[in-house]
């Protein structure tokens, strides 16, 4: 049987406000590279070759341009502009994409998924439709109910990340929706048309870049 066709949608689209930063935190220089670099190379590093749609906020599309020839970055990928929310960015993404198979969506600033999680997504999805990699929580947790915090059993709980991948048809399907403020990610698109959500094991490194101390445990990490 031959397998599906793969893509990679990067959602890189952003300002990146918790970051303190006057650039785009998907910009910033980790160890001597942009961020986006390392996060684009897991996918060709993975997959040769691998279609990638890489969406920007539309004022730095000339910026990473500009970034991409000075570093001689020669991963080929498509870009696109995004949108006011992610929701917009990746149904922006999902136009350049035409041919069926699966299509993974990705956060720009999660640098550090391993190829293991990789393949994890891909095997999953191909087979059920849908794959989302998650992690357990390693420490309590409690519920905000009013005036009031309960105690919750951590082990009812996932941590999710990305890449969250899908069959081509499922995923255009339902960003045919309206926008809802629930969207957060890609799985609560599709869940919200009653299809069941499947989760992968992730992997713990695979974190996202938000605040001054991620990118420090990232430079880490990267080294």
């Amino acid at each position: 049987m031959q397998r599906m066709k793969k893509s990679v949608i990067i959602v890189a689209g952003g300002f990146g406000s918790r970051m303190h930063s006057n650039t785009p935190k998907q910009f910033l220089n980790v160890n001597g590279s942009p961020l986006l670099f390392y996060t684009i190379r897991c996918f060709d590093s993975f997959i040769k070759g691998i279609p990638i749609i890489l969406v920007l906020p539309e004022p730095y599309i000339d910026y990473w341009k500009s970034i991409i020839k000075k570093n001689n970055f020669n991963y080929t990928h498509l870009i696109t502009s995004g949108g006011e929310t992610r929701f917009q960015s990746v149904k922006n993404g999902l136009k350049l994409i035409s041919e069926p198979g699966l299509i993974a969506i990705h956060d720009g600033v999660r640098p550090l998924v391993s190829k293991e999680t990789l393949q994890r997504v891909f095997t999953k999805a191909e087979k059920e439709g849908n794959a989302i990699p998650a992690i357990p929580i390693n420490e309590s947790i409690r519920k905000i109910a009013a005036e009031n915090t309960e105690q919750v059993n951590r082990e009812h709980y996932r941590l999710i990340q990305t890449p969250q991948c899908f069959h081509s048809d499922i995923i255009r399907r339902a960003y045919e929706q309206q926008y809802r403020e629930e969207f957060t990610d890609d799985a609560s698109v599709v869940e919200a048309m009653g299809t069941k959500i499947y989760l992968v094991e992730g992997n713990p490194e695979n974190i996202k870049i938000t605040r001054p101390v991620d990118l420090k445990i990232a430079e880490a990490l990267l080294r």
